[in-house]
């Protein structure tokens, strides 16, 4: 047996992969970008073999940055965006934009053109959407599936093999058509702790009888930290490993993310994970199921077994502080460099004018809609306060007061978090991590103290521990996550500036109001 696993967690932009030991310290890590092809504000979509070949460069230069040989790997285990990859009965790709490129046959996560398919399922009701907070989002797979049969059914009929992205990767590192309990339960509407999965006639309703077929689904979905089969000779020769490595069931991004940011301790009952990137993700586990309107789940075993998670969410938070760079930084792209020149400028403005800085600006951040609390995709952001300053300075104004928006709208998701008491302690994971002036306005805004453990890499760390599960490391998943875990530094609320940011959350509040009002004006 070896010493090593290879973790790849595959994001909006880029594929990363890093080697971990036993104990959870990385060795070595790599990353490159992936291509999305956007034709308008709702569709984005990506080319699979581009996502593999980005997988298989960091794999293999994470290994030689780490010097471990291909033969000291004990499994490999992937996560990725709940993006939907589409491929006939060969594993051919298909095309899934409007045009019949084959390359785009990935439709990604954050693509809402499944609007009206959601509102669709949304009115049918039952079982499968008390188990979405009461409304099913287009990010989810079955409206996107909906969408696929009836704009493009010329590749629906012709479709064999329907992923989710963090299956797919399983399936082309193994060959196995073996799907995850964690990417079906949490984005295909399958109901995980019931025999028949999808319930009653759900499927004929929403007219996907033939899903089983067109995707390739032949079984019951994998357990978290399962192997689902070895590496085959061209995914090892690919990948720079070998035949003898395993592959562990595949996982969402955020929920590999909450693994490595809670999975140690499960029953606590006043902790939370918030994985904060181009989106955010926040859950609590629970024993028992639990059901907030707007909020996603609970689903169980998604993480680990016999848990039940339910997540509140962020549907734009990295993405639209790019967004802001993009709009009003006067030609400036949202680079790592620009955002970084960008935090600095604003950290030597605080220190000039006070922590009141920007304090006429007002965001709603619901530029990409509102996954929780409203579960409303088609409502729309906000700023209130700009003026004609068209300055680098102004422009870090706004960036700021977006931020602070972001640290609000967290504070009214953890208010309805409550079920097994108050959240005390947040553990923040994801790029959201790397960024201390946010990290500290989560814990100010929402007067809970910010754990930060496995920091930008948590999702690679959760996959680590799920490959090692897969490669027989511990006894179990859990004894994984907690042999594995990384010690948390704590951040903890100021109270003056608390209390300077609750006139900011009920100056949000009111615009969640005027925003209700104004639509319904006719």
């Amino acid at each position: 047996m070896g010493r090593y696993v290879v973790a790849v967690d595959v994001g909006t932009g880029s594929a990363r992969a890093g080697i971990f030991d036993r104990r959870g310290e990385m060795l070595g890590r790599a990353s490159f970008p992936i291509e999305m092809n956007r034709t308008s504000r709702q569709s984005a979509e990506h080319d699979s073999e581009d996502i593999w070949a980005a997988v298989t460069r960091a794999v293999s230069t994470a290994r030689d940055e780490a010097g471990v040989a291909a033969g000291e790997i004990d499994a490999i285990g992937f996560d990725a965006t709940c993006s939907l990859t589409v491929r006939d009965s060969e594993g051919l790709p298909l095309p899934v934009s409007q045009n019949d490129d084959p390359r785009w046959d990935t439709i990604a996560w954050l693509d809402h053109r499944a609007l009206e398919q959601a509102e669709e399922l949304t009115a049918l009701g039952g079982e499968m959407v008390k188990h979405s907070g009461g409304s099913i989002s287009p990010e989810m797979q079955i409206p996107k599936l909906m969408w696929l049969k009836s704009h493009r059914p010329d590749v629906w009929n012709r479709a064999g093999m329907i992923f989710d992205l963090a299956d797919f990767l399983t399936w082309r590192a193994s060959g196995s058509l073996t799907r995850s309990v964690c990417t079906m339960t949490a984005k295909w509407n399958y109901l995980s702790h019931t025999e028949e999965g999808w319930p009653g006639d759900f499927l004929d309703r929403a007219g996907l009888a033939e899903l089983g077929t067109r995707a390739g689904i032949t079984d019951i979905p994998a357990q978290v930290g399962a192997c689902v089969g070895m590496l085959t000779a061209s995914a090892a020769q690919s990948l720079g490993l070998t035949t003898n490595c395993k592959v562990a069931s595949g996982m969402v991004d955020a929920y590999a993310g909450q693994l490595a940011l809670t999975g140690k301790d499960p029953d606590s009952r006043n902790e939370a994970g918030l994985i904060g990137g181009t989106s955010s993700c926040v859950m609590r586990f629970s024993k028992e199921p639990q059901f907030i309107k707007s909020f996603w789940g609970p689903y169980r075993d998604v993480v680990l077994p016999d848990w039940w998670v339910i997540e509140g969410g962020q549907s734009a938070t990295g993405a639209l502080l790019d967004h802001i760079v993009r709009v009003h930084g006067a030609g400036l792209e949202p680079t790592p460099e620009t955002h970084d020149l960008v935090l600095e400028r604003i950290r030597d403005l605080i220190a000039e004018t006070g922590e009141g800085f920007g304090g006429s600006i007002h965001v709603l951040p619901d530029f990409h809609g509102n996954r929780s609390p409203l579960g409303d995709a088609r409502v729309l952001g906000a700023i209130h306060g700009l003026t004609l300053d068209g300055s680098f300075d102004a422009m870090c104004a706004i960036y700021y007061r977006a931020m602070v928006s972001l640290a609000l709208g967290m504070r009214q998701i953890l208010d309805l978090m409550e079920f097994d008491g108050p959240v005390e302690t947040l553990h923040l994971g994801g790029g959201h991590a790397r960024n201390t002036l946010l990290a500290r306005l989560y814990a100010d805004a929402t007067r809970r103290q910010v754990a930060i453990s496995a920091g930008e890499e948590a999702m690679l760390l959760g996959t680590a521990m799920a490959a090692a599960s897969a490669a027989g490391w511990y006894p179990s998943l859990a004894e994984a996550c907690q042999a594995m875990a990384r010690p948390a530094n704590i951040i903890p609320p100021n109270e003056i500036r608390a209390m300077a940011l609750d006139r900011d959350y009920h100056v949000f509040l009111k615009m969640q109001e005027q925003r209700r009002e104004l639509a319904a004006i006719v």
